[in-house]
């Protein structure tokens, strides 16, 4: 074997190589990305309707604590959705260009089968993104992909990254790149963090948020 054949070995394999890195190891996805000014102006509380915020939310020392129960109502009288207690980013509202939630995230143990994040806006489906609890402290994707297991009593670095242009979403855990998906259409979209019951959620439901951030694609 000549030794041109040789360097062709050698570089296919480094870049079958540093595409294995590249999809493990952690990197930071903000890069590229300009932060966007928030304040509690841009932190809408959503929770059950006949509730006060202080009975379902808590903000000390820099975290965000949202809880909610089974038999708790809904956001609104009336309303067909199960109850919540989420944080409605208000303000970045979009419809084209490339955005990005960032946050720490935290789930006690015993939370299951609840929606702690969304990337809000689709058609026909209300949501182009939800990031869901599962049995064990699994992270999935809606009830299918498994993005992490074991997440539970710990926290961990979300990053979403939402390409409206592209309709095509990034999920990236403690910086590593976990998931990839097609987006679910819609005209306008906003993130979303907290605790959504599901139809099968656990009595108890609870989310952490800390550094919270919202960011947009240079250029």
């Amino acid at each position: 074997m000549g030794i041109l054949n040789h360097i062709a070995l050698i570089s296919a394999a480094f870049v079958i190589l540093q595409t294995r890195w590249s999809s493990s190891w952690p990197m930071d996805p903000t890069l590229g990305f300009l932060r966007l000014p928030l304040n509690k102006s841009n932190f809408h509380v959503q929770k059950p309707y006949d509730l006060q915020e202080s009975e379902r939310y808590s903000f000390k020392h820099g975290v965000h604590k949202m809880w909610v129960y089974f038999t708790d109502k809904p956001l609104y009288r009336n309303s067909p959705t199960h109850p919540r207690t989420e944080i409605r980013i208000t303000g970045y509202d979009y419809s084209s260009g490339v955005w990005q939630f960032e946050g720490y995230g935290y789930v006690p143990c015993g939370t299951a089968n609840v929606t702690i994040m969304q990337v809000f806006g689709g058609s026909p489906h209300a949501t182009t993104f939800m990031l869901r609890v599962g049995q064990n402290g699994t992270l999935t994707y809606y009830r299918s992909a498994v993005l992490a297991s074991n997440m539970y009593d710990r926290w961990f670095r979300l990053n979403v990254i939402h390409d409206a242009n592209a309709s095509h979403l990034k999920v990236y855990i403690d910086g590593v790149l976990k998931f990839e998906a097609p987006g679910r259409g819609g005209t306008s979209h906003y993130f979303k963090c907290g605790v959504y019951s599901q139809p099968d959620g656990s009595y108890y439901m609870e989310s952490r948020w800390k550094g919270i951030k919202v960011l947009k694609k240079c250029g």
